[in-house]
C-alpha cells in the first residue's frame, strides 16, 4: 500500500465546531501528569520573549535591513526584562534567506544594538526551524556548562532578497576584475551575450528535487485525501482565531516598532484577515493549476519579521530576580523523504517526543504548531490518526491518535499571524508559554517541518507562577 492511499482507508477530519472552543484543564489536574527532567540535573528556563510586529513582505519594512530588525528584537528583549547587556554571555540567531553584507546576522546585529564587542554570536540556519535550533543550540551551551546566559531569536526579511547575476555573467565579471590590459577587457566584452543578462531569481524551492514547497503540499494533501474544503476551513479557523487573540491583547510577546520614515508605529501584525468560506471558495490554485488545492488563503505568506528570547538556568534566573515563563524540559529533531515527506516534521517528531518524555496526548494542555500550509497541518494530524502510517513508518503499534484539537494553534499560527522563516519558533515557544498560563495549563508541545524534510518537537512546561505578560 503507498502513501498516497494511507487516508483512503477511512480517516477523517473535521474542524467544526473547535474554532471557539477552548477547554481549558486546572492546574490541579494537570500537576498528576508525569514530571519530566532535564537528564543534566539543570533546570533550563525560557525567562522571556519578544518579537516584532510579523508583517506581509512589501510593506512598511520593506526599506530596512534585516540586522535591523533583529536589532529592535534584541533590545527590546533587554528593556523589557531590565536587563544590563553585559550579563548576556552568547546570542545564537537565526536566520534563512541571508543578506551577504551581513552574513553572520547574530554578530552584525548585536553590535548594532550595542552589546559588548567581547560577546560571541554566531548566526544559524535550518529552514523554518532556525530559532528553534537556535534555542536548543543555547540549551546545550547551558546544560554543558560553558555559559549561562544565552539570547536566541532569528530573524527573516523576505522585502529585499539576494537576487543573482546568472552564473556566466559572474563568471565574466570576476575575470573582468582580473583583467590588467584594455586588450584583456575587450577580449572579455567580445564574450558577452544578451543572455547572461538573465537573473537567478531565488524561490522556496528544494534544491535536491528542485520542487517548491507549495507543489509538494499540494502533493501531501493528496496524498492524505486532504480535500479544499478542510484546507480552507482550517486557514478560516487560523485566522479567526488570531483576530480574536489579537483583540482581547493575547500577543503580548509583541513589541511596537517605529519604521524611520513612517509616521505611524507598527504595532501588530498585518497579515490576518478574516474571511469567509464563499470567499475562499473563490480562489483559484497557486502551484498545481488547474488542480491543485493550495492557494493563497490556505498557505503561509512571505512575512518581515524578527524574534527574540533569553534562557539559563533556573538557578540563574534566581540570582538575577527574574521570573521565568517557562521550564525547557526537551526536544528533539527528525529527518525524512524530503520529497514525499517534505512537511511530515510534526508527524514524526510529536511521537517520538512523548514517548521520550514518556508522556501521551492527554498529558499536553498546549499544542503549537506551524502552519506553513493548511493541508500541511491536517495531513499531519491524518498521518499521526492513521494506523497504517504509523506502523509503517514510525515503527508502532497502533496509531497516535488526534490531539484535542481545543487546544490547538488557539491563537491561530502562521498562516495567519505570517511566518518570518527563521523567527517563527521563537514565536511558538512564547505563544505556548503564555497560553499555559492563560489556559491554565502545565505542559505544552511545540512542532513544526522545515524544508529539507527535517522538522522540530519541543517539551515546554509552565513556570510556577509565571504570568502572560
Amino acid at each position: 500500500m503507498s502513501l498516497q492511499n494511507v487516508c483512503r482507508r477511512g480517516n477523517s477530519f473535521n474542524l467544526l465546531n473547535v474554532t471557539r472552543k477552548v477547554q481549558c484543564r486546572t492546574l490541579s489536574a494537570a500537576v498528576a501528569n508525569p514530571q519530566p527532567k532535564q537528564k543534566n540535573g539543570q533546570n533550563i528556563v525560557l525567562v522571556d520573549g519578544v518579537r516584532t510586529p510579523f508583517l506581509t513582505s512589501g510593506t512598511t519594512y520593506s526599506k530596512l535591513m534585516p540586522h535591523e530588525l533583529a536589532r529592535h528584537s534584541l533590545l527590546s528583549l533587554l528593556q523589557k526584562n531590565r536587563l544590563d547587556k553585559e550579563l548576556i554571555d552568547y546570542i545564537v540567531y537565526g536566520s534563512v534567506i541571508q543578506e551577504v553584507k551581513t552574513s553572520n546576522i547574530a554578530r552584525e546585529a548585536a553590535l548594532a544594538a550595542g552589546f559588548s564587542n567581547k560577546t560571541p554570536a554566531h548566526t544559524v540556519t535550518m529552514a523554518c526551524i532556525s530559532s528553534n535550533a537556535a534555542i536548543t543550540t543555547g540549551m546545550g551551551l547551558i546544560a554543558t556548562n560553558t555559559y549561562d546566559v544565552i539570547v536566541a531569536g532569528g530573524v527573516e526579511f523576505m522585502s529585499d532578497v539576494p537576487i543573482r547575476h546568472s552564473r556566466k555573467m559572474r563568471s565574466l565579471l570576476l575575470k573582468a576584475n582580473k583583467a590588467k590590459t584594455l586588450g584583456q577587457r575587450l577580449g572579455l566584452l567580445s564574450t558577452f551575450r544578451p543572455d547572461f543578462l538573465a537573473p537567478e531569481l531565488p524561490a522556496v524551492a528544494e534544491f535536491s528535487s528542485g520542487e517548491t514547497m507549495g507543489h509538494s503540499a499540494d502533493r501531501l494533501a493528496s496524498a492524505f485525501n486532504v480535500s479544499r474544503s478542510e484546507q480552507d476551513e482550517y486557514a478560516l479557523r487560523s485566522h479567526t482565531l488570531a483576530k480574536e487573540a489579537q483583540e482581547k491583547g493575547y500577543f503580548t510577546d509583541l513589541v511596537p516598532f517605529k519604521v524611520s520614515g513612517v509616521d505611524q508605529i507598527v504595532d501588530k501584525d498585518n497579515g490576518i484577515r478574516v474571511s469567509s468560506p464563499e470567499s475562499l471558495a473563490k480562489l483559484r490554485p497557486a502551484f498545481v493549476k488547474p488542480y491543485g488545492t493550495v492557494t493563497a488563503a490556505n498557505a503561509s505568506f512571505l512575512t518581515d519579521g524578527a524574534s527574540a528570547c533569553i534562557i539559563m538556568t533556573e538557578e540563574k534566573a534566581k540570582q538575577l530576580g527574574l521570573k521565568p515563563k517557562a521550564y525547557l524540559r526537551d526536544f528533539l529533531y527528525v529527518s525524512q523523504d524530503p520529497v514525499n515527506q517534505l512537511l511530515l516534521g510534526p508527524a514524526y517528531g510529536i511521537p517520538k517526543l512523548l514517548k521520550k518524555a514518556g508522556l501521551t496526548l492527554k498529558d499536553i494542555d498546549s499544542w503549537e504548531i506551524h502552519e506553513a500550509f493548511a493541508g500541511q497541518i491536517v495531513a499531519n494530524l491524518k498521518a499521526l490518526d492513521s494506523d497504517w502510517f504509523c506502523k509503517t513508518y514510525l515503527g508502532l503499534n497502533e496509531k497516535v491518535g488526534t490531539p484535542d484539537l481545543s487546544k490547538w494553534n488557539n491563537w491561530g499560527g502562521s498562516l495567519s499571524i505570517g511566518h518570518p522563516f527563521a523567527a517563527t519558533g521563537v514565536r511558538l515557544c512564547m505563544h505556548t508559554a503564555n497560553r499555559l498560563v492563560r489556559e491554565d495549563g502545565k505542559l505544552g508541545v511545540v512542532a513544526a517541518c522545515a524544508a529539507g524534510g527535517q522538522g522540530v518537537a519541543m517539551l515546554i512546561e509552565r513556570y510556577p507562577g509565571a504570568t502572560a505578560d
